[in-house]
């Protein structure tokens, strides 16, 4: 059996590197969307169980919608406390294989999802680094309880090391929808030049473009204009 988590905290104060550019009220859309983004491309890449693992009643709501089923916490702990949980539930299950993504990532695939999985075999975990390299965006675990994992910057190589120690050999899947998180202002400039097929890119697009959000159309203009060319993330 395998078994997904979805860690997500409370929607109204998300998105607090984005403050300079989005209100509350926009960066919970924001949340919102990119959530469902997540959920349905999971939904399409049908593993056994897809757990969202929250304690809020809002997010419970997007993932019933969808038929997704809810993992309740009993406090906010944090998202290695949350995945913690959801590892020891799914071992409790007799899973195969576990698998954690974040639910800020709207451009990830089925396809990038079902290769996550098909590359989780036992003594081989397999992580997905952030655009920076230096977080964890997707991991995958067989069995569920073959390491713990702590998340957080710079998580991707503290995985990969606390894997070796272990005596594991760590895979790494460049997996670049997957890879994008939206944290940072830039973060909204780059899904705002690649995506208009997700729910998540068209608010976006439509905020840009539709006159009556002058105010926030203003904002990522400003975003847009002023972003130099670097390495990527």
């Amino acid at each position: 059996m395998i078994i997904v988590a979805v860690p997500v905290k409370d929607l109204e104060n998300a998105k607090q590197r984005l403050v300079s550019v989005l209100t509350a009220a926009e960066r919970g859309e924001l949340a919102r969307a990119m959530l469902r983004d997540v959920l349905k491309a999971l939904v399409a890449a049908a593993p056994d169980l897809i757990w969202v693992v929250t304690r809020e009643p809002a997010v419970a709501a997007i993932a019933r919608a969808l038929g997704v089923h809810t993992l309740t916490e009993a406090e906010n702990r944090g998202h290695t406390a949350a995945v913690a949980f959801a590892q020891a539930e799914a071992s409790s299950r007799g899973a195969s294989v576990f698998m954690t993504v974040p639910g800020d990532v709207p451009r990830v695939t089925a396809d990038e999802l079902r290769q996550l999985v098909a590359a989780a075999i036992p003594g081989k975990p397999v992580f997905v680094p952030s655009r920076s390299g230096h977080g964890t965006n997707g991991v995958a675990l067989a069995p569920p309880d073959a390491m713990a994992l702590r998340f957080g910057e710079p998580s991707f190589k503290g995985h990969l090391a606390a894997a070796r120690r272990l005596g594991l050999t760590p895979r790494v899947l460049d997996l670049p929808g997957l890879a994008l998180d939206i944290d940072a202002p830039d973060d909204l400039v780059t899904l705002l030049s690649a995506d208009t097929t997700t729910e998540t890119g068209q608010l976006l697009h439509r905020w840009l473009h539709t006159t009556g959000q002058t105010e926030v159309r203003s904002r990522l203009s400003s975003i847009a204009a002023n972003a130099r060319p670097g390495p990527p993330r």
